[in-house]
Parts: structure tokens; C-alpha cells; sequence
């Protein structure tokens, strides 16, 4: 799958927001914080989804991706570790 340039400004800015802190969620406590933080995507990593608000990392193994109304994006990963090359 070809990601289009403003999905690729879209993750980056997601992850200079993000800190290394994630907060697990229910499945309707993940879905209630969607409808507050109002992300604009959703990204999905094998069985969790998750987005950036107020510099944590929020994510759920209980959704699927026909729960949301926004964008979904496939990610091939997710790692909390500082970047490094």
C-alpha cells in the first residue's frame, strides 16, 4: 500500500507529539476518548489501534476498524523506544 504524502506528514506529526507514555482503553473507553480527542486518523498495528493526544500514546486491542469513522491507517509497527538509527 503507497501512503500519499499527507498521510506521511500526518504520522510524522503524530509521533513528534507522542511521548514514550501509552494508556491501555476498553473497547467503549477507547471508542468515548475517540469522540473527545476527535483524531483526525487512527493507526493499526496488528491487533491494536491507537492515536496521539496531549503527548501520550492511547491504545486498545478491543476495536476494530470499522469502528471508527476516521481514516484507518496500517502501520507495519509500534515501538515506544526513543528513536534511534
Amino acid at each position: 500500500m503507497k501512503i500519499n504524502m499527507a498521510a506521511t506528514v500526518a504520522i510524522v506529526a503524530a509521533t513528534q507529539i507522542a511521548s514514550s507514555y501509552r494508556v491501555k482503553f476498553t473497547r467503549s473507553e477507547f471508542l468515548e476518548l475517540v469522540k473527545v480527542a476527535q483524531p483526525k486518523i487512527i493507526y493499526h498495528v496488528r491487533r491494536m489501534h491507537f492515536f496521539a493526544y496531549e503527548g501520550v500514546v492511547m491504545y486498545t486491542f478491543d476495536c476494530q476498524d470499522n469502528d471508527f469513522t476516521q481514516r484507518v491507517l496500517n502501520a507495519i509497527e509500534f515501538s515506544n523506544q526513543p528513536w534511534s538509527e
